[in-house]
């Protein structure tokens, strides 16, 4: 199997996905990384922003599913629990393990599911193997620690790569 770690899309922040242009192409299953993707770590629970964007994908008929590699579930469970939004835990990614559960539990294609994410050796790589659309954004509350400053920059050239980069403007 050969892929790139060249994300398909990069966006300052999930805002930026419009569900319209999701549907457009055919995406009705939206897998999302929760922790720097929808929102900061230490955040417990949903901000109205998070909550008015999935609205307008269920509005728009696309139905999101939280895929997280977290070790406990109780973050998890309580932040997609108040959005009334399922999850797939323990999803091991960069394996595609998670996603082709998650795709699974909501009888959907890889054809008509997209996968967003912060994280190229986690989230980027894992949609790559599922075979999926990988959509990238910037770390919400920007990356905390040194390890993630790192990590974050060693991103970039492969985030550059990309031709669909909605952070310079398309």
């Amino acid at each position: 199997m050969s892929f790139s770690l060249v994300p398909d899309a990069v966006f300052n922040h999930f805002s930026q996905i419009a569900p319209d242009e999701l549907k457009r192409r055919g995406i009705t299953l939206l897998l999302s990384d929760l922790d720097y993707t929808l929102a900061a770590k230490s955040t417990r629970r949903p901000g109205e922003e998070v909550r008015q964007w999935i609205d307008a994908l269920h509005e728009a008929g696309i139905q999101l599913m939280i895929v997280s590699n977290n070790r406990s579930s109780r973050r998890v469970d309580e932040f997609c629990a108040e959005l009334g939004v399922p999850y797939q835990g323990h999803a091991r990614k960069p394996s595609p393990q998670g996603l082709n559960a998650a795709m699974e539990r909501a009888g959907a294609s890889r054809a008509c599911t997209a996968m967003l994410g912060d994280k190229l050796l986690t989230d980027v790589l894992a949609a790559k193997r599922a075979g999926v659309p990988a959509l990238m954004v910037e770390p919400v509350g920007g990356p905390v620690t040194m390890w993630q400053r790192v990590i974050h920059a060693m991103q970039e050239p492969f985030k550059r790569r990309c031709q669909t980069d909605l952070r310079r403007g398309g």
